[in-house]
C-alpha cells in the first residue's frame, strides 16, 4: 500500500523532489500531458457550448495505466505539476483520466524546487482552480478551431500543407511588416564632425551635436577651421545615478541569454528548464518581476558577504504589463550563495546570468560624476565642439552586471565612457585633425529571435508559456528563416582638417550584413497578405491583444469561457464561408516583370511548390513548347525582384569549364548553389557566386570535396558499394544504403567485415521518420547532391518537354 503519491509533469522533476519527501511518499511523473483534443472535427462540439471531447494521447495510454494503478493504491494523491494555467489543465486531466476521488486528492503548487517550497506546498493544499484550467480550455479550443477551419482554406486558395495560427501568424506578420519597412527605407546621408586634440600629451575627443546635409556644407566649416584657436570654454560636472535592471521575467531572460550568450529563444527555455527541474532556480515561465522577502533577505546575505554592506539597496519591482498573469515571483536563483549550479557549460552560463541579474537587482546605484566640456572655434563663434567624459564615484550594481540592448536602441552595450584629461576653463587646446565623415541613416533592425519576443509582449500578444512556441512554429512551418546574410560594399567620403588644409578621401564599408536574423519568406509575404485582406480579425494587432486579456479574466473568475469563444467564433466562421468566393488566381502573389529583349517573351515571378521561381514564356500544346524556369536566390522576394535581377538567373545553368574531360556546370539547386561535375553535386560555399565562379575556383571545390570524403571513409567494400564504414562528427558509424548503423563498443571500425556490417544494419530498426528528420536529413545531403526540384507551374509540378508527371529530383529548366 502507497501511502502518498506525487504527481509532476517530468523525470527529472520527480528525481528532485523524491529526494526531499520521506519514505512515505513515491514521486512520478506524467510526462507533461496525457490528454489532448484527437486529430479530425468531431474534438469540438460546436452546437452544445465548443464542449471538448479529450482523448488519452497514445503515447501516454501506458503512464495512464501505471498512474491509475498506483493511485487506487495510494491513500493520497498529490497533483504537483506547474504553477500556471498548463500545469492547473495537467493536475484536471490527471484528475479525469485517473478517475481521482475529490475525497483523497489534493493539488499542491511551489514556485521552485527547494526542500523548503516542497514541504510548504504539501502543508498548504489545495483544489484544482477551474478558473485557470477553462482558460488554458479556451485558448487550446480557441486555437484549435482557427487552425482547423483557416488551414484549409489556406490549402485551397494558396498551397497544400500550410498552416495559420492565432498568434504565429500575428507574429509572420511582424516580420513581413519590418521586411517591407526596409525594402522602402531610402538611406539619407549627412557628415559628422569629430575633432582630436592634443592636451599635455593625452588625446581628447570632441564632436560637434549638429550634422552637415551636404558635403559641400561640410566643406566649409572645415575650411572656415583653418587656423582656429580652439579654446574650453566650459566645463559642466553633472552627478548622476545608474539603477539596476529588474530580474528576470521570461521574455528578459530570453531577450539577454541571446545578446549575451548567442542562445535561441528556445535554447533558453530548455536550459531554464533544466536548471529549475534541479532545484536551481525558481519558475521559468513568468511575467512578475517581483521578489519573495525569503529571496531579497538571500540576495542582501550575499551582497553584504561579497562587496559589503555600502552595496546594498533592497528593491522591490512592480511589473508594468496590466495583463501580468501568475504575478508570483521572478525567475531567480534558489540559493544566491551557490555560485556554481550545474557542470553543464550552457546551464551554468544561463545560471550566472540570472544570478548577476537578480543580484544586481538588489544592489546599490551606481554615482557617476559626467562631465560636459563646451569647445570654442575663434572663426566660428556660433559653432561649439563638445566632449563627454565619465568618472564612476561608486561602482554599485555595476560591480556584478550591466545590461545589454539590441542593436536597434540607443547604447547597445553601453559601458561608462572613458575620462577626460585635466581642463580648465579658458584653456587653449591644440588641433591635432578635424574629420567630416559621411554617414547614413539606417532603416529599423530585422527582429531576432529575442526582439520579436520583446515585441509580443510590448503589444500584450501571447503569453510566457506561448513565447518559445511560437517562435519555432514559425520557422518550422517555413514562414521565417533565421539567417545570416552579408552585407554589401558602399562608398562614403571623408574629409580631413590637418596642419592647414583639408584632403579628401572615398572609403568603402561593408553595410546590411545581418547575423542570426529573422527573414520572411515569400510564401510568409503571400498568406500575411490574404490574411490581412480575407481574415482582418485573427491578424488584426490589438484584437490579438484583447482575446488574450479575455483568456486572463477567463483565468481570474471574471468571463465564461464558452461566451468569450461564442463572441469570437460567430464572426470568424462567416469569413470562413465566404472565402470560398475568393479566387486563387488572386492570392497566387504572381508578378509580370517585363519581356525578356532575346525572345520577347514574358517572364513571370511566381510562388511554386518549391518555392519562389521565374517563368520565361507560357506552356504551348500545339508546338510542344515549355516554359524555362529559375530558382530566386536567398534574399530574392517576388514582390521586389527586378526584369534585370530575374534576366541574371536565367543564365543559370552555366558551364564554368572542363576538368578530367567532364564539363563543370554552376547552377542553383533546392539546397542552394552547387557545381555539377560527373553527375556529382559539389556545394558552392558563401564566397563563391554560380553567376561568377571560375574554372579553377570550381576544380579546388572539387579536389578539397573528394580529399575530405577519402579522409572520412574508413572502409569500403567493392562486392556491395552500398556498405561503407565512415567516420562522422559524433564518431566512426556503418552505411548501408540510406541507413546510418552504431557500431557497438568494442568493434574496430577498420576490422569490420562486409558480413558483420551487413548483420549489424539487420538488427538495427528503420526510424519513423517525421517531417523535420527528413528534412534534417535531406538538408544533410545537400553537400552530395543539393538536387533542385521544379518550380510548380500552371497548378502542376513542372516537368522537361517529355514527361506529364516530375521525377522525384530534377533541375530546373534553364535556357
Amino acid at each position: 500500500m502507497i501511502k502518498n503519491l506525487v504527481i509532476v509533469e517530468s523525470p527529472a522533476k520527480a528525481k528532485t523532489i523524491e529526494g526531499y519527501l520521506g519514505k512515505d511518499f513515491v514521486v512520478k511523473s506524467s510526462f507533461g500531458h496525457v490528454r489532448d483534443l484527437p486529430k479530425g472535427n468531431n474534438a469540438i462540439d460546436v452546437e452544445h457550448g465548443f464542449k471538448p471531447t479529450y482523448v488519452v494521447s497514445s503515447d501516454k495510454k501506458e503512464v495512464v495505466s501505471q498512474l491509475r494503478k498506483l493511485a487506487k493504491e495510494a491513500e493520497m494523491v498529490w497533483l504537483a505539476s506547474d504553477d500556471d494555467r498548463e500545469g492547473e489543465a495537467i493536475s484536471w486531466h490527471l484528475t479525469e483520466a485517473l478517475n481521482l476521488n475529490d475525497q483523497k486528492t489534493r493539488r499542491i503548487v511551489f514556485r521552485e524546487i527547494t526542500k523548503n517550497a516542497i514541504l510548504n506546498a504539501i502543508s498548504t493544499p489545495r483544489g484544482i482552480d477551474m478558473d485557470l484550467v477553462n482558460a488554458q480550455q479556451a485558448r487550446r479550443i480557441l486555437d484549435r478551431l482557427v487552425g482547423f477551419e483557416l488551414s484549409p482554406v489556406l490549402w485551397k486558395k494558396i498551397k497544400t500543407g500550410l498552416s495559420a495560427g492565432r498568434v504565429q501568424s500575428v507574429a509572420v506578420r511582424l516580420v513581413v511588416e519590418r521586411e517591407r519597412e526596409i525594402e522602402r527605407f531610402n538611406a539619407e546621408s549627412s557628415f559628422r564632425i569629430t575633432a582630436n586634440f592634443d592636451v599635455e600629451g593625452r588625446t581628447l575627443e570632441a564632436e560637434l551635436p549638429s550634422k552637415f546635409k551636404t558635403e559641400e556644407e561640410a566643406q566649409a566649416f572645415l575650411q572656415a577651421c583653418i587656423g582656429a584657436d580652439y579654446t574650453i570654454e566650459n566645463l559642466e560636472k553633472k552627478p548622476l545615478k545608474r539603477s539596476p535592471a529588474p530580474p528576470f521575467t521570461t521574455s528578459t531572460l530570453q531577450q539577454e541569454a541571446s545578446r549575451k550568450l548567442y542562445f535561441s529563444v528556445a535554447q533558453t527555455m530548455t536550459v531554464a528548464q533544466r536548471l529549475y527541474e534541479a532545484g536551481k532556480i525558481s519558475y521559468m515561465r513568468t511575467d512578475s518581476v517581483n521578489l519573495s522577502d525569503e529571496a531579497i533577505q538571500g540576495a542582501t546575505r550575499e551582497i553584504q558577504s561579497s562587496f559589503g554592506e555600502k552595496f546594498v539597496k533592497t528593491r522591490r519591482f512592480k511589473t508594468k504589463s496590466a495583463s501580468a498573469q501568475e504575478a508570483h515571483e521572478a525567475i531567480r536563483p534558489t540559493d544566491f550563495s551557490q555560485m556554481v549550479a550545474s557542470s553543464d557549460r550552457n546551464e551554468q552560463r544561463l545560471y550566472e546570468l540570472i544570478w548577476k541579474r537578480a543580484i544586481a537587482s538588489q544592489m546599490a546605484d551606481a554615482e557617476i560624476e559626467k562631465t560636459t566640456v563646451t569647445i570654442g572655434v575663434s572663426t566660428q563663434p556660433e559653432q561649439k565642439l563638445q566632449a563627454t567624459g565619465e568618472v564612476i564615484k561608486f561602482e554599485g550594481f555595476l560591480k556584478v552586471y550591466i545590461e545589454s540592448k539590441d542593436d536597434d536602441e540607443d547604447g547597445a552595450d553601453e559601458d561608462v565612457k572613458g575620462m577626460l584629461p585635466p581642463l580648465r576653463i579658458g584653456q587653449q587646446i591644440n588641433l591635432r585633425q578635424m574629420l567630416a565623415t559621411q554617414r547614413f541613416t539606417r532603416p529599423a533592425a530585422r527582429y531576432t529571435e529575442a526582439s520579436l519576443v520583446k515585441k509580443l509582449e510590448e503589444m500584450g500578444i501571447g503569453r510566457p508559456s506561448t513565447y518559445a512556441p511560437t517562435i519555432s512554429t514559425i520557422q518550422k512551418r517555413g514562414y521565417v528563416e533565421k539567417d545570416t546574410r552579408e552585407g554589401k560594399e558602399r562608398s562614403y567620403k571623408v574629409l580631413t582638417l590637418k596642419d592647414g588644409s583639408v584632403d579628401s578621401q572615398t572609403k568603402t564599408e561593408i553595410t546590411g550584413a545581418e547575423k542570426a536574423k529573422l527573414f520572411p519568406t515569400d510564401m510568409a509575404m503571400v498568406v500575411n497578405d490574404f490574411l490581412v485582406d480575407h481574415f482582418p480579425n485573427v491578424i488584426d494587432y490589438s484584437f490579438t491583444a484583447r482575446v488574450e486579456a479575455e483568456f486572463d479574466e477567463i483565468a481570474q473568475g471574471q468571463k465564461e469561457w464558452e461566451n468569450m469563444l461564442d463572441q469570437f467564433y460567430q464572426k470568424f466562421h462567416q469569413r470562413i464561408e465566404s472565402s470560398e468566393n475568393i479566387s486563387r488566381a488572386d492570392v497566387s502573389g504572381a508578378r509580370e516583370l517585363g519581356t525578356d529583349p532575346a525572345t520577347g517573351k514574358t517572364i513571370i515571378a511566381k510562388l511554386g511548390r518549391f518555392g519562389p521561381y521565374v517563368q520565361l514564356g507560357e506552356e504551348n500544346e500545339e508546338t510542344g513548347e515549355k516554359p524555362v524556369y529559375a530558382s530566386l536566390r536567398k534574399g530574392q522576394f517576388i514582390e521586389t525582384i527586378t526584369l534585370e535581377d530575374a534576366l541574371e538567373l536565367f543564365k543559370l545553368p552555366r558551364v564554368v569549364g572542363a576538368y578530367e574531360d567532364k564539363d563543370m556546370t554552376a547552377a542553383i539547386g533546392r539546397f542552394g548553389p552547387y557545381i555539377r561535375h560527373n553527375s556529382k553535386f559539389y556545394s558552392l560555399p558563401k564566397h563563391l557566386d554560380p553567376l561568377q565562379v571560375t574554372e579553377q575556383e570550381a576544380i579546388e571545390l572539387i579536389e578539397a570535396k573528394r580529399k575530405a570524403d577519402a579522409e572520412k571513409l574508413i572502409k569500403s567494400f567493392p562486392e556491395n558499394e552500398e556498405v561503407q564504414v565512415l567516420n562522422g562528427r559524433y564518431g566512426p558509424y556503418i552505411v548501408v544504403g540510406k541507413k546510418n548503423v552504431k557500431i557497438p563498443k568494442g568493434k574496430e571500425p577498420a576490422e569490420l567485415t562486409l558480413q558483420e556490417c551487413l548483420d549489424l544494419a539487420e538488427a538495427t530498426p528503420e526510424k519513423k521518420g517525421r517531417g523535420g528528420f527528413k528534412k534534417a536529413a535531406a538538408a544533410d545531403k545537400a553537400e552530395k547532391k543539393p538536387a533542385a526540384k521544379k518550380p510548380a507551374a500552371k497548378g502542376k509540378t513542372a516537368a522537361k518537354a517529355t514527361t506529364k508527371k516530375a521525377p522525384a529530383k530534377k533541375k530546373p529548366a534553364s535556357k
